[in-house]
């Protein structure tokens, strides 16, 4: 019986080894003894990964003291096994670094002479050693490793060379989507910085997970993998598009202000069209009519990593026709540079060109009117820094924009009003813009989350129109009054609006607006405007259903439900 139970046991050992051997190519056992004792064996895809594994083996013997370690190596076919003998543990170490110098200059970089004479702690050793291990990773050598030679022992002290081994020359090949993601992996090697045939480097790998997850239009799946063949290093990436392009329609009821008793039906619409063809290319396009006679255009798209390089080109055009008052047209062209996966910096230009509309009556002016005809070439600076945990729909985290804006304003003469209106005003003047806003979200359990956006800015100029000036208030700036209600050379606002998630997109909230803002064009008294209301955003198979009552009081308007904004809409989501 027991010679039958032995001959099972052989056979059963006899077939797993033989499967083992035809799923696993490599296969490791090792045993340390002695002060420090292991002993494991495990199986790996390939030569490369199991070489990467002793290397961690060795760099934790190091790190414990054990520095008189001894490797004995025995191959049997695709069996790689090792005895290693501990040794005594040390308390410090004294180093001779030339030897790594040598090898990788850059790796201890120049504050550091080319020997170490002092006796390092075991921490120090280990964050040299770390330190030194890192630099070979980012320069094309991620399976090096660090041996101590010609080791001379005192009491519980040692002093030895450091000698690097820096293994095989690895290179990047090419990048390879894993999943449904339409986007090309030519985009893919420009937006990570990684080309094919320069040298491996384990930072940028990691730079480049943080980046996709700062992508709101993709979103990673699963572990990227690296994989390693013939000296070259393939990255797989799991990656899924998110249904974030949107088609967006809000219909708004206003009571009508010029005809009394009666409602006016507002409406704004959106199209966002991200990583159109899976190379980075964004479009976005916004109509909106806020009043009888009034409407907006702006038009926006951009090519991420333009011939190549890191620099996304922008270019825009919109267009405010203000009732039967102005008209204003503004190309803008920039360019933006992402400084890190959170921060972004950018440069851009603005040629602005507003034109008086109803010039009946002006010969009879006496003075120059609030609106007038001019050209403002500008030119500006904005970074972005955000810091959430997800770019799709935040609920921890904190975002900020900020811009600055300076130029050259040109007026118009217009042949309406008589001239000698002009004599007493400087028609060339500079004029400069400051904007800027944060956001703050902040999660208060599993279903709460509390929205707060501080936005403010000012334009100064000696010489100002009505036309210039800042245009607030509605869904997306201050909530409770029309589109556009407020002109302002200075405003500075206050949403504050808590969150009650009731699905992973959908919540009910309530929100507060506070403000101040001043308009010298027109010398009203400063507005300290405020807002309440309540209002939902439910989450369907395609897209979002968006409702918002809001009460709105100012200085020309009674907080009053008379006086209240609905708005409602759709935004689809594909």
């Amino acid at each position: 019986m027991f010679k039958k139970i032995i001959s099972c046991f052989c056979i059963y050992w006899i077939i797993h080894s033989s499967s083992l051997l035809a799923q696993e190519d490599f296969l490791l056992s090792y045993q340390v003894s002695g002060a420090f004792s292991k002993s494991e064996q495990l199986a790996f895809r390939d030569s490369l990964e199991r070489a990467s594994f002793i290397k961690s083996l060795m760099g934790d013997l190091y790190a414990e003291g054990y520095f008189e370690f001894r490797v004995q190596k025995t191959y049997e076919k695709r069996l790689l096994s090792l005895q290693i003998e501990s040794g005594p543990v040390f308390n410090g170490i004294s180093l001779d670094i030339r030897p790594v110098m040598e090898v990788l200059p850059m790796a201890l970089g120049k504050s550091l002479g080319s020997t170490v004479s002092k006796s390092l702690s075991l921490q120090a050793f280990q964050d040299l050693r770390l330190s030194i291990l890192g630099v070979a990773e980012d320069t094309g050598y991620p399976f090096a490793s660090l041996q101590l030679d010609s080791l001379v022992r005192t009491n519980q002290d040692i002093s030895a060379q450091l000698i690097l081994d820096t293994g095989p020359k690895i290179t990047f090949d090419t990048i390879r989507v894993v999943g449904d993601s339409k986007m090309k992996p030519s985009y893919l090697h420009k937006l990570l910085d990684i080309r094919v045939g320069e040298s491996f480097s384990q930072r940028k790998v990691t730079n480049a997970i943080a980046i996709l997850q700062a992508i709101p239009y993709v979103r990673i799946s699963g572990a990227p993998e690296l994989s390693f063949q013939n000296s070259e290093a393939t990255l797989y990436l799991p990656l899924q598009d998110r249904n974030l392009n949107s088609l967006d329609g809000i219909i708004g009821v206003l009571p009508n202000e010029l005809e009394g008793g009666r409602l006016l039906l507002t409406g704004q619409f959106d199209v966002k069209l991200f990583n159109i063809g899976g190379r980075g290319r964004d479009i976005s396009l916004q109509w909106q009519r806020f009043n009888q006679f009034s409407q907006l255009l702006d038009l926006q798209a951009q090519e991420s990593h333009v011939l190549g390089s890191k620099l996304n080109l922008t270019v825009g055009f919109s267009l405010l026709k203000e009732d039967t008052t102005f008209l204003n047209r503004a190309f803008k062209a920039g360019f933006s540079i992402q400084l890190n996966p959170d921060s972004q910096l950018r440069f851009f230009s603005q040629r602005q060109a507003s034109d008086l509309l109803a010039t009946a009556g002006l010969a009879e002016l006496t003075s120059l009117p609030e609106v007038g005809d001019f050209r403002f070439n500008s030119y500006g600076l904005g970074h972005r820094l955000i810091k959430v945990d997800d770019r799709f729909d935040p609920k921890r985290g904190w975002s900020t924009d900020l811009s600055f804006t300076i130029g050259n304003k040109v007026i118009i003469q217009n042949t309406a009003i008589p001239v000698d209106l002009y004599d007493n005003i400087d028609l060339r003047t500079l004029q400069y813009q400051l904007q800027g806003q944060a956001n703050h979200y902040l999660k208060l359990g599993d279903k709460l989350t509390f929205f707060q956006r501080l936005a403010f800015g000012t334009i100064e100029n000696p010489n100002l129109f009505l036309n210039d000036l800042f245009r607030l208030g509605g869904l997306q700036s201050f909530r409770g009054f029309n589109e556009n209600f407020f002109f302002a050379n200075d405003y500075i606002y206050l949403n504050l609006e808590p969150r009650f998630y009731f699905d992973r997109y959908s919540y009910f909230m309530i929100f507060a607006d506070v403000g101040r803002f001043s308009n010298q064009v027109q010398k009203s008294p400063v507005e300290y405007p405020f807002a309440a209301g309540l209002g939902f955003r439910l989450e369907t198979q395609s897209g979002f259903f968006n409702f918002v009552y809001a009460l709105g009081g100012s200085n020309t308007q009674d907080f009053a439900f008379n006086q209240s904004k609905i708005h409602f809409g759709y935004t689809g989501r594909f």
